[in-house]
């Protein structure tokens, strides 16, 4: 099997399509890369560390991942199971909770990270 850059571009087309959907549809993940664009502001405003960066990048992209498939199966589930059901209600909130348990740890790892920043200004 070759490799086909042809392919491999018409993939990462595919991907952006996903990204940009779920942005232009989903309220949550509108907030997410706000709070991103924050963080990254303040980052440069306080002059973080790369390692501090890694840490903050990572925290970002994994916040985001989740929400992308967070809204990914929540669609699926809405296509096989148009019409409510306790199961796929459960599948749902189960992706919502697995977002929010990566947010809090994001938030968590920016306190760490930020708050002696802070806390230095006074």
């Amino acid at each position: 099997m070759s490799y086909s850059f042809k392919k491999q571009m018409k993939s990462f087309t595919f991907a952006w399509n996903g990204i940009l959907t779920c942005a232009g549809h989903e309220q949550n993940i509108k907030f997410h890369l706000l709070a991103a664009i924050a963080v990254i502001v303040a980052g440069f405003f306080f002059h973080i560390t790369h390692i501090e960066w890694m840490v903050v990048m990572l925290c970002i992209g994994s916040v985001i991942a989740a929400e992308l498939f967070n809204s990914a199966i929540e669609r699926l589930v809405d296509l096989v199971s148009p019409e409510r059901n306790r199961i796929a209600g459960e599948v749902k909130d189960i992706a919502a909770g697995a977002v929010l348990v990566t947010a809090i740890a994001a938030a968590i790892v920016g306190l760490i990270v930020f708050l002696p920043y802070v806390l230095a200004l006074f």
